[in-house]
């Protein structure tokens, strides 16, 4: 199944390796290196031009992509379940 993140942007549900709320977690050192490892290495997706509210992990075709969406954690993990 497919999980609708925002801005007409889709993704397979098999390839999350994780959704998590862009508030709480980036304030973590690890988190906020993550995020800036992702950014220098390309591999990040911002769905939305609006503020941010999660960033869901990805493993798509054997690569890591990060997708930054204006869509709440919460929401996003109601979709995947009820993808399932």
């Amino acid at each position: 199944m497919y999980i609708h993140l925002g801005n007409e942007i889709s993704i397979s549900d098999k390839g999350i390796i994780g959704i998590f709320d862009i508030e709480n977690t980036s304030l973590g050192n690890d988190t906020r290196q993550f995020l800036k490892r992702a950014t220098d290495d390309d591999s990040v997706v911002n769905v939305s031009f609006e503020m941010p509210k999660s960033f869901i992990v990805c493993n798509e075709k054997n690569a890591e992509t990060v997708y930054i969406s204006q869509i709440s954690a919460d929401t996003l993990l109601k979709r995947a379940k009820t993808s399932i």
